[in-house]
């Protein structure tokens, strides 16, 4: 019987051979690697590229999540040599007794040939070229090298390309500072990422996490306390967005865009890393600059009403005031919307979401004054009641000393650029009040993109 296996696998062999790709330098791929552009510091300002990754080297892996990985995926891996005869022969058996075709006797390595070289088709000879690639793949690579490639290249749900990235999106950590039980939830999500998503389907994730923790503990990877410890952790994992350290997307945009028109889309996969004259203190300040110059300029031409009414009942639930906010959550400029739901002589109580309420006293409701035109406003407000109601949306600004004054988006806009004298490089540059404000045209850089009069600057040519 094995001999008549040996001629049929030989016999297989050679008939696809011509169809098996090469794995030559399979330990050179080329991971697809985001842009990302920093600081003169090393401060995060952007990151470009449809797939988030952090590869990292095996010896930065931490050995319990490989052992994470082995428990729930392969956890004959280090002792096989590309295929587990054990899992192919139930897979084979099932299709035999059930006429059912699943998924199911894949390696590690069988999983990385997948990934690497094959689509995602279930058919018979896929699985063959898969089985033939996975030996090729065990002769040219030592273990560590397969399991660190799978690491980086497995996807694993939520934009999300490998273990450091998944770290990231989960939990907000790095993968040195996951607990087990949050080693054992990433673990579990390449048998169906969609399916064990801890963010939008919590209880299959936990099941799935209690899962490889149980196969951990008995094939001795931890311990019974361990175990004890991790399977009374609660799901922690929150979606966790892109760590950028600086307001610099005006800076961002104008790097993507050099490196797209110099290096085409492999900009965005090939791991460039962009080192800009940005100092982060000095952004930081022309961010501020700015926007308070403009808040402060917009104040002065009146106000122009609620972003919404709609009355409110006195005894409105929770669920009915969030529902209100919903369509305005994001944050513009720094100005957070919020829902009116009291207002007395001269102050004013705003519910901000997610249970936070505050106060706008008199100094922050005074200045609003009715917008009429650009250079007539209303007369002077005598009373809060004069401005707002319950039920209006309306954004709010903090001020210092955990003040609050009732804002609004700017209609007009600017920018800021400072250089250095000595070599005229740029420290810092803000292209308009918000660039994600897409109802009033926020991503056009006024910097680079605007046309203006040359001013005072022209002086010098004249005279």
């Amino acid at each position: 019987m094995s001999a008549l296996a040996l001629v049929v696998t030989i016999s297989a062999f050679l008939y696809f051979s011509s169809e098996i790709p090469t794995t030559k330098n399979i330990d050179k791929v080329q991971l697809q690697v985001p842009l990302r552009v920093f600081s003169r510091e090393g401060d995060l300002l952007g990151e470009f590229g449809d797939k988030r990754r952090d590869p990292l080297t095996y010896d930065k892996i931490p050995k319990k999540l490989v052992q994470a990985f082995i428990s729930a995926e392969d956890d004959r891996f280090f002792s096989h040599i590309g295929i587990d005869y054990m899992g192919l022969t139930r897979a084979f058996l099932t299709l035999l007794t059930t006429g059912e075709r699943r998924q199911g006797g894949s390696t590690i390595t069988m999983q990385l040939a997948k990934v690497l070289f094959l689509s995602s088709e279930k058919t018979y000879k896929r699985k063959l070229l898969q089985v033939f690639l996975a030996f090729k793949i065990e002769r040219e690579l030592s273990k560590e090298q397969i399991m660190e490639l799978y690491l980086n290249k497995i996807y694993l749900g939520n934009r999300s390309y490998g273990v450091g990235a998944a770290a990231h999106v989960y939990y907000g950590k790095n993968i040195k500072d996951l607990t087990l039980a949050q080693m054992a939830m990433i673990a579990g999500l390449p048998k169906a990422p969609s399916r064990y998503n801890p963010l939008v389907r919590p209880k299959r994730a936990l099941s799935r996490r209690n899962y490889v923790l149980k196969r951990m503990l008995e094939l001795g990877h931890i311990t019974q306390e361990e175990y004890d410890t991790a399977i009374n952790e609660e799901i922690s994992s929150t979606r966790h967005k892109l760590a950028v350290s600086i307001d610099a997307h005006y800076v961002a945009e104008m790097v993507r865009k050099e490196m797209r028109d110099k290096y085409g889309d492999n900009a965005y996969k090939d791991g460039y890393v962009v080192y800009t004259t940005i100092r982060s203190k000095h952004q930081r300040a022309a961010n501020r600059a700015l926007r308070q110059t403009l808040l402060d300029y917009d104040r002065r031409h009146g106000y122009r009403g609620p972003l919404q009414h709609k009355p409110l009942p006195a005894d409105a639930s929770l669920k009915e005031k969030e529902s209100r906010l919903s369509e305005y959550r994001r944050t513009i400029g720094g100005l957070e919307a919020g829902l009116v739901t009291s207002v007395s002589d001269k102050s004013a109580e705003v519910y901000l979401g997610d249970g936070i309420d505050v106060v706008l006293d008199w100094e922050g409701i005074k200045w609003a004054k009715k917008y009429i035109s650009e250079t007539r406003k209303g007369p002077r407000i005598k009373s809060a009641h004069d401005v707002l109601k319950p039920g209006d949306i309306i954004r709010v600004e903090k001020r210092p000393n955990n003040k609050w004054w009732l804002a609004q988006v700017p209609k007009v806009s600017g920018a800021i650029v400072a250089v250095d004298p000595k070599d005229g490089a740029i420290t810092a540059l803000v292209g308009g009040f918000d660039f994600f404000d897409n109802e009033n045209n926020g991503k056009f850089n006024r910097v680079t993109q605007a046309r203006r009069q040359p001013g005072s600057s022209f002086k010098p040519f004249v005279y």
